[in-house]
């Protein structure tokens, strides 16, 4: 048996379904200008970015003022009224325009649909307010409630089973995030509503969206448990960033849900956005390493310029979050027979805080005057943060032309993208080189 060892490079791109998020635009576009938060217009400082698709005079000049790194998944929340604008009449094609921007952006779609925000120009569809009592925003307040008449849910979940109907096969559709009453979906005044309505959401999510990763607040960890064994859903840590959440209000939550990270994926989204954060004196290096330690895979910072001198932190922060895999060694025969089947020993780390939720082909290649492809029975989503010893096999016919291949490794997303290791391993048309082989001609 001959046997290559191998060391850790960065991957050369950003992987899927992992990283920072880009929020209500897509990869490349323009970022919104950064703005500071105070007390005279804390309340409304950003509420022109807060709906898809986003208020035309909002200013984005945030590649001017600071970094931004690429991503593969873009977040989108939208309003009720923008899907079903009268009742019983759905824009289908408003989310087909939105999941087609994914794909050409070379992007997943991370989607909430809303009741409402808060401002009025984002409430509920007007034919809503013809029917039952619609809360509007108090005066001076940052958010509005959600009515309280059953009608309104049962007819906003009405909205959630159609785009079900329509879009949980969709490929681009990364997850959905489920929304609960509350500006943004966000669960606001929960007490306000029973367990059984709360169940009946998570009921009609599991039923629209049987085939979609479903996210849910951390606020509220029972609903988790009640999806459990039909289904594992993730969950969102809203506010991060802000020392109260960090230090007091995710950790019983989070101790409370324990090892769920090993089958859903953690998100989280930023408090404010992460120039404000620095004006705050918040320390980002105990806000990383909490998130890596929580097993988080993506990030929403909101789509706004990063300070320039936390870019080498947030660059690290990346190379950890979600799933890395490297090549560690590999042991395999230095020649074989034709016809006879031979294995490969592949020892591969996970040097990210989570799995990879999405089930990836493992393919084990011999290239020659040809490429020959071996698919291994693998499931790669058991791969948590952590050595791996893993058995590969293939066979080489004595038709082939050739008697000496190259081995190589490759790991493709369910889009038949390459999935980049952090490796310093040869790195040739979407596989990895770990050695070669001879094939003896009977």
């Amino acid at each position: 048996m001959k046997s290559s060892l191998f060391g850790y490079r960065p991957e050369e791109k950003q992987n899927p379904y992992i990283g920072f998020v880009s929020f209500q635009h897509f990869s490349g576009e323009k970022l919104y200008s950064d703005i500071t938060v105070l007390p005279e217009n804390r309340r409304t400082e950003t509420e022109r970015v807060e709906c898809f698709p986003v208020s035309p005079d909002a200013e984005e000049l945030g590649r001017d003022q600071g970094w931004y790194p690429d991503n593969t998944v873009a977040y989108i929340r939208i309003l009720w009224k923008e899907f079903e604008p009268k009742r019983e009449e759905y824009d289908y094609a408003f989310i087909e325009r939105i999941l087609d921007e994914a794909k050409r952006h070379g992007q997943t779609v991370l989607f909430r649909l809303m009741a409402h925000s808060t401002r009025a120009s984002d409430d509920v569809p007007e034919w809503l307010k013809e029917l039952i009592p619609c809360p509007e925003r108090p005066p001076m307040k940052r958010i509005k409630d959600s009515p309280t008449d059953p009608l309104f849910m049962e007819l906003f979940l009405k909205a959630v089973r159609k785009i079900g109907e329509r879009f949980d096969s969709n490929p681009y559709l990364d997850g959905v995030d489920i929304s609960l009453p509350g500006a943004w979906g966000e669960g606001y005044k929960l007490d306000l509503y029973s367990d059984d309505l709360l169940n009946t959401i998570m009921d009609t999510y599991l039923e629209a969206f049987p085939t979609t990763q479903l996210y849910t607040q951390i606020s509220r960890p029972n609903l988790i448990d009640y999806a459990s064994g039909r289904a594992d859903v993730g969950w969102r840590g809203d506010g991060l960033g802000n020392p109260y959440h960090t230090e007091e209000y995710y950790p019983p939550r989070i101790e409370r849900l324990a090892d769920n990270w090993k089958k859903a994926p953690v998100s989280f989204e930023s408090y404010w956005w992460m120039g404000e954060w620095q004006r705050q004196g918040w320390e980002i290096d105990t806000i990383i390493e909490k998130t890596l330690d929580w097993h988080i895979s993506t990030f929403n910072p909101k789509s706004m310029p990063i300070p320039y001198s936390w870019r080498e932190k947030c660059e690290k922060w990346i190379r950890r979050m979600g799933y890395h895999f490297t090549i560690k060694s590999a042991q395999y025969p230095e020649s074989v027979k034709c016809g006879e089947r031979f294995t490969v020993k592949l020892e591969i780390e996970n040097c990210g805080s989570a799995p990879c939720y999405k089930p990836l082909r493992l393919v084990l290649r011999a290239r020659g005057s040809e490429l020959i492809e071996f698919e291994q029975d693998v499931d790669t989503r058991k791969l948590l943060p952590g050595t791996h010893s893993l058995t590969l096999s293939g066979e080489l016919s004595c038709d082939l032309p050739s008697d000496l291949y190259d081995l190589e490794i490759a790991l493709i997303s369910p889009h038949g993208d390459t999935i980049y290791l952090a490796t310093d391993a040869p790195y040739n048309d979407g596989g990895y080189l770990i050695g070669n082989i001879s094939v003896v001609k009977l």
